[in-house]
């Protein structure tokens, strides 16, 4: 990369700091589960070498670290700005497992050794070509033997009618001195076209798909991916065959369930069959113009680990997994353990249907126990016990079920058990990590960002950060409630009923006992409370 343009990337990030949050799909976990399903045994997380390629300020990264202390982490970027970020919010959580430093990347090379690991989230399209060639180069040099690289990128139909997008807000935008300024101006030629565009024009489609996403994402988001001198999408295939140039294999999607082409239909599953022979490559890049698609997360391995990848589900691997799910009736109801339909919602929005005992009994078992993970032995077990019928009439229908909601994308995988709590013990505890979040003490307004057990961020209410920092397993719920009453005392916190304030001593006790109820079983929920 030029000088000139690794200076105007450097300085671009540094001004508008990249959001640094957990990406779940990137999880080295999912990673693993991922290799797993589809005939792989990658190295375990917990003692892993793990590389990220565009860190930023290590908010993907660090919670790694925190929940695996025997594993190592190296993250590289460009900003020294977000570097140091990153490097302070270590110190902080107290980590000594994981270093962050200000790197070209295109610089890396052997001495920097083998990594189980390497992840490249919004990096990829965003840099020129030499730089894209050196992210592969160092997936496949610096990767483990049966290690797993992640790569996210834009692709192909799908950034089509966005480049018209991103050309009409540089054209306004481009020319501007500040980030802000760009911005504005680029929001307001879109405000101009959408007035103007013809109502049967290209133009007119582009945008009504375009604005939603302009209008409702944050600024650091619109002005990398729209503004950023650099953003190069690709076709699938051809991102594949750049991939296999430098000695790496596809695996697979971070969302497997994109990959299955029974989940498109009849009327497309049969002629792709047919037209495809039997490629997942083609097959994939078919169902990228079918569904206009225009990002994708691709996990890669080394050509040597090609021959041992099945896309056809083994069920002994799948019957090696741990799972975890959510099912909520549409009618509001509990789940019956009879013979009569249910519709659900399940994770991601999706909707299932249940209809045997069996099937209501596991779906009921993970909601229960969610967001800890169960194995499937244990869930065949346990819907015995539910549905009064032996372990080995039930596994097949239950195994079934599970490979179906896989396939769906309606339940989470694992190869090891998530440690996060499915009750609420009496002495609670959250990770050390998750307990001295910058500003949880002190408060840091009406909502902040952690994350959980799954690798997602979540959001904390006031009332969850007030008691965070105490969740070591030694406050009971009696002096976590103590604890709210003595910072409504010294008017740090505020309990408001009707409308109110409560002052009254008695009030605010039996309310302060209310609200640990609700805000340790909302931790519990979000799965920031240890099992």
């Amino acid at each position: 990369m030029p000088d000139s343009l690794t200076s105007e990337l450097t300085s671009y990030y540094d001004t508008v700091p990249y959001d640094s949050h957990p990406f779940p799909q990137s999880a080295m976990e999912h990673l693993e589960a991922l290799a797993f399903l589809f005939g792989l045994d990658a190295p375990p997380p917990a003692k892993a070498r793990v590389l990220e390629l565009g860190c930023a300020a290590g908010g993907n990264l660090i919670p790694f670290a925190a929940r695996h202390p025997e594993a190592h982490a190296i993250g590289i970027d460009l900003s020294p700005v977000q570097v140091a970020q990153g490097t302070a919010a270590i110190g902080r959580a107290g980590l000594s497992n994981i270093e962050l430093k200000a790197f070209n990347l295109a610089d890396i090379d052997a001495s920097f050794g083998q990594f189980d690991y390497i992840v490249c989230h919004g990096v990829y399209s965003w840099v020129p070509g030499p730089v894209q060639d050196a992210i592969l180069r160092i997936c496949s040099e610096n990767l483990a033997p049966t290690g797993v690289a992640y790569v996210s990128y834009n692709v192909y139909p799908g950034w089509k009618a966005r480049e018209i997008v991103r050309d009409a807000m540089i054209l306004r935008g481009g020319p501007r001195d500040t980030p802000e300024e760009k911005l504005s101006y680029a929001r307001g030629m879109l405000d101009f076209l959408e007035q103007s565009a013809r109502a049967d024009s290209v133009l007119k489609k582009t945008l009504e798909e375009a604005m939603p996403i302009v209008r409702n994402a944050n600024s650091s988001y619109l002005l990398h991916e729209f503004l950023e001198p650099c953003n190069a999408p690709c076709y699938f295939k051809e991102f594949v065959a750049r991939a296999d140039a430098h000695g790496l294999a596809y695996l697979c999607d971070a969302e497997p369930s994109t990959m299955f082409v029974q989940n498109y239909g009849d009327k497309v599953r049969d002629p792709l069959l047919r037209e495809c022979g039997g490629s997942q490559i083609m097959m994939e890049q078919y169902l990228d113009f079918l569904v206009n698609r225009t990002f994708r997360q691709t996990l890669l391995v080394k050509q040597t680990q090609a021959a041992h990848i099945r896309y056809k589900l083994d069920p002994a691997r799948i019957r090696s997994l741990e799972f975890a799910g959510i099912f909520r009736a549409d009618d509001g109801g509990a789940l019956t353990l009879d013979a009569r339909e249910q519709p659900c919602s399940a994770m991601r929005g999706l909707k299932v249907t249940l209809r045997l005992p069996v099937h209501k009994a596991v779906a009921q078992l993970l909601d229960t126990r969610y967001p800890a993970s169960i194995s499937a032995s244990a869930l065949i077990e346990a819907a015995s016990g539910l549905t009064g019928q032996p372990q080995a009439a039930i596994e097949s229908a239950a195994m079934a079920m599970l490979e179906e909601l896989l396939i769906l994308g309606a339940l989470r995988i694992r190869r090891t058990p998530v440690s996060a709590a499915d009750e609420v013990s009496g002495l609670p505890q959250a990770l050390p990590a998750v307990r001295g979040a910058s500003g949880l003490a002190s408060g840091v307004g009406a909502t902040a960002n952690t994350c959980n057990q799954w690798h997602e961020p979540v959001v904390l209410t006031l009332l969850e950060q007030s008691l965070l920092p105490l969740l070591d397993g030694t406050h009971s719920h009696d002096a976590l409630a103590e604890h709210l009453e003595a910072e409504v005392r010294s008017d740090r916190l505020r309990f408001v009923k009707d409308d109110k304030p409560l002052t009254d001593p008695s009030a605010v006790r039996e309310f302060a006992r209310q609200q640990v109820s609700l805000a340790l079983d909302g931790l519990r929920r979000k799965a920031l409370l240890t099992g």
